[in-house]
């Protein structure tokens, strides 16, 4: 089966929340903003794909995946605002 542009996008998606699993890994201080929008845009990216190839447990998991980023981004808001 040949590979579409919606798997493609997958693809992207899959490659962004790997490197953002990565950057975790390898900084000792990582930007949480670079972390979470990256699993965020992961997160989206996979949502497309999975609502033309439907997969019913990964697109669950891609919706807590994305809330979870959501909440690190607006975490890292607060953070940023309590400091100033």
């Amino acid at each position: 089966m040949p590979l579409d542009i919606f798997s493609l996008i997958g693809f992207v998606g899959t490659a962004c929340i790997i490197g953002a699993y990565a950057y975790l890994t390898i900084k000792d201080e990582p930007n949480p903003y670079i972390l979470h929008a990256t699993n965020l845009t992961g997160a989206a990216l996979l949502t497309i794909s999975l609502l033309v190839h439907t997969n019913w447990p990964s697109l669950v998991l891609e919706g807590f995946w994305a809330a979870i980023a959501i909440f690190g981004l607006v975490k890292a808001m607060r953070a940023r605002s309590a400091a100033k």
